[in-house]
């Protein structure tokens, strides 16, 4: 609890295919895609999945020691307060608050959408809704067509509409009704609880999110032909008790993007390193992420409240007292509350580029 825990990679099994270029990042002999398009970060949420309901941690992350069976959420709940940080649990208990994910798509996944805070509560009895952020960090064209995403209802879109275009499984009519944007690396979206939207393939991306994984689909079959469990796509409230989870506000194209499209800004810099907010408490008080580019040393000081740490490129040591961790492009780690300080000093022939996790605000 005194230094950066490394953690294991944690695949998710989803409805959609990808997975190939996670693979690839991990060095992988014969990179595919497949149902398992997403490794999980700092997890300490099990992935909710019909069919797969006997696989009770899939998705919670493993601290990455040889021949140990050993869950992240186990070490939290024995011991909260160094782990998480005293005025964190003081407000979240023994939860961490947030999950992060790559997310690699090879097709589109299904149009859907997530609780609110308030809508998760009424609906699900739980303290946390699932607004997401995307960060894009790569992608790659499929089927002719550019990494891109739909985000939000065009002006117009009734529930009505809506409820009709599912009844008829009009997927086309579906995708008419949100409006559609290519991406690129360094591009950040925030998806507020309750907006309608859809990854596009090609897309790959860091999710940071709510820690609930309720999501409600609205298309019975994804694109490449796998038919959906009813209870996948209602989660449980039925086909007609879903659409009370989406929010029916509607904006125009430029709207969308000036409300949920992020900005990146440089919080702090030197001749040795730089530190950008991809997304903060300004934009949602639910998570924050930070992107760090380490030409030589960064030295981080705690606060008293854990973090995550994901290795995008380059080669490091992290250095926290006498304990020294090395990490290459890829890796995950944990920093418990109780780590003071930490350097990351980098050991290759490139700059390290590393994202910060943060969970809710708790000051």
């Amino acid at each position: 609890m005194d230094s950066p825990i490394k953690l294991s990679a944690t695949r998710a099994w989803r409805t959609y295919l990808g997975g190939k270029l996670i693979d690839t990042l991990h060095r992988a002999e014969q990179p595919e895609d497949s149902h398992f398009p997403e490794e999980w970060i700092m997890s300490t949420v099990s992935a909710r999945n019909a069919g797969r309901e006997h696989i009770l941690n899939e998705g919670l992350s493993k601290v990455d020691k040889p021949n140990q069976d050993c869950y992240l959420k186990d070490l939290i709940e024995k011991n909260p307060k160094d782990f998480l940080g005293k005025d964190h649990i003081e407000k979240y208990g023994k939860h961490t608050g947030v999950l992060v994910k790559v997310i690699d798509s090879a097709e589109r996944l299904t149009v859907q959408v997530h609780p609110d805070r308030e809508k998760a509560k009424e609906l699900f009895d739980s303290s946390f809704g699932k607004t997401e952020c995307w960060h894009i960090i790569g992608g790659r064209e499929i089927d002719r067509e550019m990494p891109h995403v739909y985000l939000g209802f065009k002006p117009g879109v009734t529930k009505e509409q809506w409820i009709k275009l599912f009844e008829q499984q009009d997927t086309k009519g579906m995708l008419d009704c949100l409006h559609k944007y290519e991406v690129n690396q360094g591009d950040t979206f925030l998806i507020e609880g309750g907006t309608p939207h859809a990854i596009g393939p090609g897309c790959l991306l860091v999710e940071i999110q709510e820690p609930t994984d309720y999501t409600i689909r609205i298309e019975k079959t994804s694109p490449s032909g796998f038919e959906i469990d009813d209870h996948m796509c209602h989660q449980g409230l039925g086909f007609e008790g879903m659409f009370n989870c989406f929010n029916y506000a509607s904006y125009s194209r430029e709207e969308t993007l000036e409300k949920w499209k992020i900005p990146t800004t440089v919080i702090k810099e030197s001749q040795s390193s730089k530190e950008q907010e991809l997304i903060g408490y300004k934009d949602t008080l639910y998570f924050r992420m930070t992107l760090v580019q380490v030409e030589n040393e960064l030295e981080i000081t705690g606060d008293g409240i854990y973090s995550g740490l994901y290795i995008l490129s380059g080669q490091a040591d992290i250095v926290a007292g006498k304990e020294k961790l090395s990490c290459k492009e890829g890796e995950q780690f944990f920093i418990p509350a109780k780590v003071a300080n930490y350097k990351i000093q980098n050991v290759g022939d490139k700059a390290v580029r590393a994202l910060r996790l943060f969970g809710p605000k708790v000051r």
